[in-house]
This record gives C-alpha cells, sequence and structure tokens, in this order.
C-alpha cells in the first residue's frame, strides 16, 4: 500500500498539504532519472475544502494521491519548474487548439515567438511581474518593432505576365492566398515572408524585386495588451492545472492606452456612399449597405445564409460567422459570443434589395453553370466567388479601402460601418438597451463605453431640448392667488 503524509507546506500557506510519493516504494510514482542519475519525484499540494474534519481530509488526500500516482505514470503531470516556452508548447497541444476560436489561436501563435524571445527560458514557477513588466517596456520603446514590411519596386504584374502567369497560378506557385498576391501587383507593402515567396516563385532576386520598410515606432499600448493578454492565458492554465499558485500576469503593468474614438460617417455622409455605391458591383453594393443597415460585424455578414433571411417577418439572423485563416482558407465558425447569435429587425427597402439580389445571384449561377460548386447547394451562401463558394472577407477589406480611396468621404474602414450604424441610432434616441442588442454586445456597458461621443452629444440635445420647454415657463411672472 502506497503511503505518504499530509502535513503544512509551509509557514506561508499553512491551509495546504503537500502530499508526496515516495518513487522508489512505487516506479509509478517517478519518471525516470535526471542527468545526473538521480530519480526525478513528483509532488502535489493538496488543499482541503474549509471546514473539513482531519481524518475525513486525510482520507481525501490518500484519493488524491492514488489519482496522483495515475496522473504520474501516464505522464499527465507536468512539473512547476518547466520553463515558459515548453509549458506554451503544452498549452497549444492540450489545450487551445481544442478550446480557443481560431481567429484567436492564430493570433496568440503569431505573437508567441517573441513573448519565447523574452521570456520563455524562465521557469513558470520563478516568473514575476517584473519580468512581465520589462518585456511590455520593451515592447513600447522606440525601434523594437518586428513588423518591417517589403514594398514592391518592380511591376510585379508585368513580370508575372511576361513569365506566361496568371495571378491565381503566381499565387499557387508561391503558396500565398490571392489577395496577398494582389496587395503587391497593387504596390502596396507585403510581408518578408510573403515578398520572398513571390521573389522564388518568379525567379528574381529579392532587392530586384522589393525593398525594406521600416519603423522606428515601438508598439501600440493595444497591441502590447494583446502580448499580455496570450502570456495571461497561459500562466493561467498553468494555474488551473495546480502547477503555480497564482497568475505574475494578474499583478503586470500595462502601458496606460488613451481612449479613442469610434471612427464613423455622420448622416449626410452615410446618404453620400450609399449615393456613390450605385455605380459600383451589385455585390459590393448589398454588402456595404447591409453592413450600414445593421451594423452587424464583417464575419457575420460573410457568414449569411439564404435561410437567415426571414422575408415574411424582415429578419436577418445572425447564427455563424465566416473567416479566412492562413493555413485553412475560408472556415466557418460560431458568433463572437452568445450575445452575438441575435436576430436584426430590417426595414422593407432592405427586404426589396435583398429580393432582388436573390434574383441576380440566380442569374449568376445559371450563367455559371457546370463553374458553380455544387458543394454549397444546400446552404448557399449570399455572398460568394465566381464559383459559389464563401468569400474570403479579407477581400471586402480590400475593395472597400480602394473604394473610399476613389471618394471625398472620410478614410474609414469597413468596421467604421458598424459604429455608424451605432452612432446614428443613438443620435435618433433609440434607447442603449436595443443598439445593443441589434449590435450583439454581450451588455449595454460595451454599448456605452465604445459610443461614449454619441451619447454625450444624444445628452447635450436632451439638455437643449429640456432647456427649450421649461425655460418660458421659469421666466413667466407667477400670480399669488388671494
Amino acid at each position: 500500500m502506497q503511503t505518504f503524509s499530509a502535513a503544512p507546506r509551509n509557514r506561508y500557506y499553512p491551509d495546504r498539504l503537500r502530499t508526496t510519493l515516495p518513487a522508489f516504494d512505487n516506479p509509478a510514482a517517478f519518471e525516470g532519472y535526471s542527468s545526473n542519475g538521480k530519480q526525478v519525484r513528483k509532488t502535489k499540494t493538496w488543499k482541503p475544502p474549509v471546514g473539513m474534519s482531519p481524518k475525513k481530509a486525510e482520507k481525501e488526500a490518500m484519493k488524491a494521491a492514488i489519482l496522483f500516482e495515475q496522473q504520474v505514470q501516464q505522464g499527465l503531470v507536468l512539473s512547476s519548474g518547466i520553463k515558459f516556452e515548453d509549458f506554451a508548447k503544452r498549452y497549444f497541444e492540450e489545450y487551445a487548439n481544442d478550446h480557443l476560436r481560431p481567429r484567436t489561436l492564430q493570433g496568440y501563435k503569431q505573437l508567441l515567438p517573441r513573448i519565447n524571445a523574452a521570456i520563455g527560458q524562465i521557469h513558470i514557477d520563478k516568473l514575476r511581474p517584473n519580468h512581465l513588466n520589462a518585456f511590455y517596456k520593451q515592447l513600447s520603446a522606440e525601434g523594437v518593432r518586428a513588423d518591417s514590411k517589403a514594398q514592391p519596386i518592380a511591376d510585379i504584374r508585368s513580370l508575372a505576365k511576361a513569365s506566361g502567369l496568371t495571378q491565381k497560378a503566381l499565387a499557387a506557385s508561391a503558396g500565398l492566398h490571392i489577395n496577398t498576391l494582389r496587395e503587391a501587383y497593387n504596390n502596396r507593402p507585403v510581408s518578408i515572408e510573403s515578398a520572398q515567396k513571390i521573389s522564388t516563385a518568379l525567379g528574381k532576386d529579392f532587392s530586384f524585386l522589393f525593398s525594406y520598410t521600416k519603423t522606428n515606432k515601438g508598439l501600440s499600448p493595444a497591441t502590447v495588451r494583446k502580448y499580455h493578454n496570450v502570456i495571461s492565458s497561459i500562466m493561467q492554465r498553468a494555474v488551473k492545472w495546480q502547477l503555480v499558485y497564482d497568475n505574475p500576469a494578474h499583478r503586470a503593468e500595462l502601458p496606460k492606452q488613451a481612449h479613442e474614438e469610434a471612427v464613423y460617417l455622420n448622416e449626410y455622409q452615410a446618404q453620400d456612399l450609399l449615393s456613390l455605391l450605385k455605380t459600383e458591383t451589385e455585390e459590393h453594393r448589398v454588402m456595404v449597405s447591409l453592413l450600414l443597415f445593421t451594423g452587424m460585424r464583417r464575419a457575420e455578414l460573410c457568414g449569411l445564409e439564404w435561410h437567415d433571411i426571414d422575408f415574411d417577418h424582415a429578419l436577418i439572423s445572425i447564427r455563424r460567422t465566416s473567416q479566412y485563416i492562413a493555413g485553412q482558407g475560408i472556415i466557418e465558425d460560431c458568433t463572437k459570443n452568445t450575445s452575438s447569435y441575435r436576430a436584426i429587425k430590417i426595414s422593407s427597402s432592405v427586404i426589396s434589395m435583398l429580393k432582388a439580389y436573390r434574383l441576380h445571384q440566380t442569374e449568376a449561377r445559371f450563367k455559371a453553370g457546370a463553374l458553380w460548386n455544387p458543394d454549397r447547394a444546400e446552404h448557399p451562401r449570399l455572398f460568394t466567388r465566381p464559383d459559389g463558394l464563401p468569400i474570403n472577407p479579407d477581400s471586402l477589406t480590400s475593395w472597400f479601402r480602394d473604394f473610399i480611396n476613389r471618394t471625398d468621404l472620410p478614410a474609414i474602414h469597413i468596421h467604421s460601418l458598424r459604429h455608424t450604424n451605432a452612432t446614428l441610432q443613438i443620435a435618433s434616441n433609440i434607447p442603449v438597451t436595443t443598439v445593443a442588442d441589434r449590435l450583439g454586445h454581450a451588455t449595454p456597458a460595451t454599448t456605452t463605453k465604445i459610443y461614449s461621443h454619441a451619447i454625450q452629444s444624444a445628452n447635450a440635445a436632451a439638455a437643449e431640448a429640456l432647456e427649450n420647454l421649461l425655460a418660458p415657463t421659469a421666466n413667466r411672472t407667477t400670480t399669488k392667488r388671494a
């Protein structure tokens, strides 16, 4: 029978018991030998619930010890002395890959190399807030950005044509998404890695096709917070797995983040936008109009299927999102949160627009014939590529940027349409609770925080209206009753 003793761990944690399994009595309690030939023991701290009697605590501790032995034997027990870099690998393999949303997972993995370079060699039980503070300070300092780009200095389009390569063929040869190649075709900066792939595919030296663009700016507070979120998530999992007592990220000091007002169009600019869309393609006109009239997110728009449109009751149901993930292509995902799963009431003019667009798409499908992919026949998307497959959300963003540059409208981005929708609702005295429901915010507090500018303007207008209503009364000469 495996025996162990239950005793206070130390004077700092008198209510926690340390259970030690003697490896020499039971092989299941150790994982092998260290580099100096010593047996590697595993220990675990078990904390009895408040109010549990000593006798009951001893029995429960024994159960925990037996379970612990089994976990050691199966290789499921990690050491608190594991380095951050090694634990991060286990974090992704055993948790993040199955529990994080694809977009979040992609973002975390992109930030991890730089995190590992800074704190990867520190053992997780030795990681302190001051380590994180130093890292965040470094990220905020000038001259430390790791996002240098490659600026095309040659006509990539002409060189590809001279080589007999279409845009699609060159993208396939380079192993890039066609939208990335389109950026280079339009003389816009691309990542160093993408530029190298294009150079290899065209058989040209990198220096002949591209030049480096660098910036001496440090990362913004918002970007530093993204690094912090990755570290915090990893360390919180270490707490959950009882490898460390607390999360040092909770006590780290982040750079102050200035409140940035949402960028949006006023009502006259929004009207101009709708007017300018009349000369654009039917698909782009409908997509932008829907974003403006409903305030839905880009990923929600691209995930819409025709059965999500209730023409009889004038409702659009938001049930999924559609996103592009590098290495995976276009994927379908759930909504951002449970509150994002919602139904949005739409006007009669939007219903008419959608009916006309459905007819337009039907004609396009018949025209495409065999080229129209049958895979989406049971769940046809509203917005597709010419072959009927889901559209890449990034292509809408790229087109919208070019479209705005061709107009005299303010330099807004695609998400600004959501801000415009919310701001115009608030300006029209729509209750914040209703605005939050339509936008899919978890709570009205989120809406209030993001659109404080519009709420303050509405409050000022209310004060002015009250003044106009009551001021004449206040200035009247009152007559006393006899």
